[in-house]
């Protein structure tokens, strides 16, 4: 399929255009409007320094419920390991690989193309800002949605990343229940939009009459037109909403056309927003803070007492210093000032503590995903962990491979092919497919593997070597292993290769059988003559 922008005829009333953008926003927004306080409630307590989903002043303090970090950290641990899992850093974390479509015979020189085409993919990707801004996407998808833009960079960065926070977004579901519809509310200075959308034209009375310094709201719509089967359309929109007017309005068509990669942790059918781990530890959360907080208050208690005192009219309450040197006066005969006991239990509380923290780390993957204390750990502990965790994100994690890895590389791959850096090879017109290949996928293959090599050991031991090699294709085998552990197509010998090298070890077997054969006649004459 091609790869191609084109601009969009304007065939309708640009009125009629941006009722209907604005009207389909505002249903985003309605939509939205359902989620607003379980996220606001998630962002205070697990990531205070994101924006608040509210109108709310620039700097606003927004600590004053969080008396315990267990999850704020948690969350920042949570969102490293996940990215050390998935898509780790100066490493390759997906591959190119010929489609099930390719002509078998077709497939090994088209994979050692392929192979050159990943490596300089992944050394574009680490040369950019990906890691910084996926790891604020993480830290979002713990909430339950990630939202990243994944756009044209300049001449040093080909690509560009930027992690779009979530109270700055509207989504929508479309036909096929799969979220194909950004909308995005910003503002800026009319200045501004010819720098932040250089194919954007705003009309000449709007240039006139308004001042260039001024803020202004703009409305950033991309949704998908499904006009044509079986062609990924998407149309992009820019409204000035002060004036109601279009001042962007184009195409995006082909593989890896839409610049916004949503990908969610975990959903209910028929939602939009994701469901992350956060939500199933809020009730932890918000019971830890608060015994925080009343062992807080409890110890002030304990430090600075509480007292009763008679009314015997001589100590006035109001005028009492509780500091050291200080002089009360009291009546004859009186008691003064007595000190009463505070009812806290600490201890009850640092059980409550210990329960409840547990119960976050528990849901944040922190016992899967933390590093032991001691020694490092060996490559076998490194994969039994993700192993683990594969296990337990088994969901999730097919969910991010389908909804944020092979976006993110479709689109990359079409913005380097768009750029003429790379040129994938086309056999018949036959596709290339995108596949996994992150330590937690690398954990997910290798139950494959050890299926593979205890179905080996069974048969071998049972029947023995002869059986298992009239039934099994060793080269294959070894060949699909290769596959699965990502062993470069380089380091493999084609099947070319290992024809020749077969019939070389079997005429080098020939010539040894032969010396032997001749070493025996001799012998057997030496014999005859003594």
């Amino acid at each position: 399929m091609a790869y191609e922008n084109t601009t969009e005829v304007l065939s309708e009333d640009s009125s009629k255009k941006v009722q209907t953008i604005i009207k389909r926003y505002k249903e985003a927004e309605a939509l939205k409007d359902n989620w607003k306080d379980k996220f606001e409630e998630a962002y205070e307590y697990c990531l205070p320094q994101r924006e608040s989903f509210y109108e709310e002043s620039a700097g606003q303090k927004r600590t004053d419920k969080i008396f315990d970090e267990t999850a704020v950290v948690g969350i920042q641990e949570f969102a490293s390991r996940l990215q050390s899992g998935i898509v780790p850093t100066f490493a390759r974390w997906a591959d190119l690989k010929a489609g099930i479509e390719i002509p078998q015979g077709d497939t090994e020189q088209v994979n050692a193309s392929l192979d050159a085409i990943t490596q300089y993919v992944f050394e574009v990707i680490s040369n950019s800002n990906f890691n910084s801004e996926v790891h604020e996407s993480f830290m979002d998808l713990a909430v339950g949605t990630g939202v990243l833009l994944v756009e044209e960079g300049d001449a040093i960065n080909p690509i560009k990343f930027n992690a779009i926070p979530l109270p700055h977004v509207c989504l929508m579901n479309g036909p096929t229940n799969k979220i194909d519809a950004v909308y995005r509310k910003r503002q800026c200075k009319l200045s501004e939009i010819e720098v932040m959308y250089p194919k954007a034209k705003v009309p000449e009375y709007i240039m006139s009459t308004m001042n260039p310094e001024k803020k202004c709201t703009i409305l950033d719509a991309v949704y998908r037109i499904y006009d044509e089967p079986n062609v990924e359309k998407h149309k992009h929109c820019v409204v000035l909403m002060d004036k109601k007017e279009i001042i962007l309005e184009e195409i995006f068509e082909g593989v890896g056309s839409n610049p916004y990669v949503c990908f969610r942790w975990n959903k209910a059918s028929g939602e939009v927003y994701g469901r992350g781990p956060i939500f199933n530890a809020m009730s932890a959360i918000k019971t830890t803070n608060l015994t925080i907080q009343l062992i807080l208050e409890n110890a002030q208690m304990s430090i600075s007492g509480i007292y009763q005192v008679e009314d015997d009219g001589i100590v006035n309450p109001d005028n009492i210093q509780l500091v050291p040197g200080s002089l009360i006066p009291i009546a004859p005969n009186s008691r003064g000032l007595q000190p009463i006991n505070s009812a806290g239990r600490f201890d009850v509380a640092q059980l409550v503590l210990e329960d409840m923290r547990a119960n976050i780390k528990k849901a944040l993957y922190m016992e899967t995903l933390g590093r032991p204390e001691g020694t490092p750990m060996t490559a076998t502990e490194v994969a039994e962990r993700m192993a683990d965790l594969s296990r337990q994100i088994g969901s999730s994690f097919g969910r991010l491979q389908s909804e944020f890895v092979i976006p993110v590389l479709r689109r990359v791959i079409r913005i380097l092919k768009e750029q003429g850096r790379i040129e994938l090879p086309i056999v018949n017109g036959r596709e290339v497919k995108v596949s996994a290949v992150s330590p937690l996928a690398r954990a997910q293959y290798q139950q494959d593997i050890s299926d593979i090599n205890r179905f080996h050991e069974i048969i071998g031991t049972t029947f023995g070597p002869q059986v298992l090699n009239l039934i099994v294709k060793q080269n294959e085998v070894a060949k699909h292993i290769g596959n699965l552990m990502n062993i470069p197509e380089k380091l493999l010998r084609s099947e070319t290769e290992q024809e020749e090298l077969a019939q070389q070890m079997q005429q080098m077997q020939q010539q040894a059988q032969q010396g032997q054969l001749g070493e025996q006649q001799n012998d057997m004459g030496s014999d005859q003559i003594a």
